[in-house]
């Protein structure tokens, strides 16, 4: 416990740590920039085929008006409009779009191999520029895709490195590497480097988010944590809200991706401000350097650390020495160490499907914004902001009424609201913007809860890993939720109601998931196992107690 007496004595969240926490808070905002851009880098604006009498340098989208679109392309019985990827053989004469010759039955029809985009609310984008429409556009939603893949191995690879070599030159690393390939990405020639680009950026916003999560929480006092944990996110949902401003002021792609990467410059002087985490230095065994720091925030602080405690840390330093040291001898701890007891992997699997369900539906109704109807920048605005409100609601819930109990509820509320979109009438768009708004309030309510939840429910020798495979089956369901979206163009409620039976699914299931509010966290396997066990162990001694105060009682009477 050194390293904690340090905390309560430097203060739990003292000046010191108030100011190297909010720079670490910072680097969220930029992150945000980058996960959510894609939204407005890969805008699908409204499109056509260039018909044949069409000149591809004059050509407008509103040059053919929306009354004679049947003329030109056949109707496609699934979304009940005309198909526009297609157009008929014909020769488009004056007197034939006015609506002088009728359309043959047995016309026959030409794939498109040029189209005319609407740029009355998108200059241009990447699917604009590569045509990624009609047969071509599921690479828009892979290109999404693979942004996320990008995110989850830099969530191995940068964890990984920051254990090893530190969290500051992990932090660094991570930043350096996302300001090269976000121009890249910016300066693309074509998809494939576009994609790799942005891949290789999405592994980043691991390296630069969690690590400064990490380094800003090795500094707080187990009292501020929750506070500490839950204001970060808010940070991300400022970032969120301020996507729409570059977007609003910045109408060209490629500016925008630039525009969004170059504030990561700011974070090139954390090197001379932000510390290493004496925590992890002290793991290390680098004592003198941790001790600096302490000094350091001490004196900021207006403190005096006893000579005692460092003896402490000195310690605890060799202590945890030789723990990694008989860690290292012992075969190491694997998810398949959480599935081979039946408890433990029953809970380990609602865990898994949880984080699944929070990670798609909350980056499925991100993403999805565009597919709402009306002002595409006021929804996404309005997506960012009920955020706030819903981290601010784990503030005051969370170690009130438990954490399953919020977790299930938010769950069910999401479910509830978006399912409701299937009753929204076709003319009051803006109910169906309303219930998907509370939707995403409630599923980042439920994101918030589940890192809690789940550090609590895994017991520590095999935390880390159950939170690392979380986290991974949590990514799958970002990965999926841009083809999720893709939907929306047969029925626009329809990402929505998926993702409405998602959430209410995992919330009800989580009721089968033992509350740990106020609760020991298991320390061992068995511990885990144990662990909200609804099993015969309490009923055994009552039936034995009982069966020998009737056979007491029988022996006295005979």
């Amino acid at each position: 416990m050194g390293y904690d007496d340090v905390i309560t004595h430097l203060g739990e969240f003292g000046r010191y740590q108030k100011r190297i926490y909010l720079l670490l808070c910072l680097p969220a905002i930029v992150c945000a920039f980058h996960k959510l851009a894609g939204v407005f880098l890969l805008a699908r604006p409204e499109f056509r085929c260039l018909l044949p009498h069409e000149d591809v340098a004059t050509a407008r989208f509103e040059s053919l008006p929306r009354w004679q679109w049947p003329r030109a392309y056949p109707n496609d019985s699934v979304v009940g409009k005309p198909n526009a990827c297609v157009y008929y053989d014909l020769e488009y004469s004056p007197e034939y779009l006015e609506g002088n010759r009728t359309v043959a039955s047995n016309a026959s029809t030409l794939v498109c191999s040029r189209y005319v985009y609407d740029q009355s609310r998108y200059l241009n984008s990447a699917v604009t520029e590569w045509d990624m429409v009609c047969s071509r556009s599921l690479l828009s939603a892979t290109s999404d895709s693979l942004f996320m893949v990008g995110v989850l191995l830099g969530s191995f690879f940068f964890g990984q490195l920051s254990d090893k070599l530190g969290r500051k030159p992990t932090f660094f690393a991570a930043l350096v590497t996302q300001l090269v390939f976000g121009v890249m990405a910016g300066v693309a020639p074509e998809y494939f480097s576009y994609t790799i680009s942005r891949l290789i950026v999405g592994a980043t916003t691991s390296g630069v988010f969690l690590v400064a999560y990490v380094i800003a929480m090795e500094m707080v006092g187990a009292t501020y944590r929750l506070f500490a944990g839950v204001t970060v996110q808010m940070f991300f949902s400022v970032g969120f809200m301020l996507t729409a401003g570059f977007a609003y002021f910045i109408h060209d792609w490629r500016w925008l991706q630039i525009a969004i990467t170059l504030p990561g410059l700011l974070f090139m002087c954390y090197y001379w401000i932000v510390p290493e985490s004496a925590r992890w230095l002290l793991s290390k065994g680098r004592k003198d350097e941790a001790f600096v720091i302490i000094e350091k925030a001490a004196r900021v602080n207006g403190v005096e650390i006893p000579s005692e405690i460092y003896a402490q840390l000195v310690d605890e330093a060799e202590e945890i020495q030789r723990k990694n040291e008989l860690a290292a001898a012992q075969p190491a701890a694997s998810v398949f160490d959480l599935l081979r007891y039946p408890n433990l992997r029953r809970k380990t699997l609602l865990i898994f499907f949880d984080w699944f369900v929070n990670s798609g539906v909350y980056y499925g109704l991100s993403w999805n914004t565009n597919n709402l109807g009306g002002n595409q920048l006021v929804n996404f605005v309005i997506s960012g902001a009920v955020e706030i409100p819903g981290y601010t609601l784990l503030l005051f819930t969370l170690n009130r009424w438990g954490r399953r109990t919020i977790l299930c509820g938010t769950m069910l509320v999401a479910g509830a609201s978006l399912l409701l979109t299937i009753a929204v009438p076709s003319d009051m768009n803006w109910l169906l913007i309303a219930c998907a708004m509370i939707g995403k309030l409630a599923i980042t309510s439920s994101y918030g809860t589940v890192y809690i939840f789940t550090a609590e429910q895994f017991p520590t020798v095999v935390r880390n890993v159950g939170l690392g495979a979380s986290s991974m089956v949590a990514r799958v369901g970002g990965i999926l939720a841009p083809y999720l979206n893709l939907l929306g163009e047969i029925w626009r409620p329809l990402p929505l109601v998926i993702c409405g039976a998602l959430s209410l699914t995992a919330g009800l299931l989580s009721l089968l998931l033992p509350e740990t509010l106020n609760k020991p966290m298991p320390e061992t396997i068995a511990d885990g196992e144990n662990f909200g066990k609804k099993s015969k162990q309490t009923e055994e001694p009552r039936a034995e107690e009982l069966h020998s105060m009737l056979n007491g009682k029988s022996t006295k009477t005979g």
